[in-house]
């Protein structure tokens, strides 16, 4: 990434799941298939009008639903993960 030469942090399972930014008042997790994942919980706050991206802000202080954030990594790898034939 240009603007971090040393780079940012990137999880993947058969394509990349999330990518972590730290910004100047939070932490964001952009997620590149974000638009295809269901998020019950609201965990999305940014890049809402994305077609395909969504992403969540952390601010200092901010509560972490735990669960939810594992449901919705899992629900990411769930999304790059090619689905089994039918034998």
């Amino acid at each position: 990434k240009p603007s971090k030469p040393l780079g940012v942090p990137v999880w993947s399972h058969a394509g990349i799941i999330c990518i972590a930014d730290t910004l100047k008042i939070a932490v964001r997790l952009t997620f590149p298939k974000g638009a295809q994942l269901k998020d019950p919980k609201k965990l999305f706050n940014t890049r809402l009008d994305s077609k395909t991206v969504r992403a969540i802000d952390f601010h200092e202080d901010d509560p972490v639903d735990e669960a939810a954030l594992k449901a919705l990594i899992r629900a990411a790898v769930r999304v790059n993960t090619p689905k089994e034939r039918e034998r």
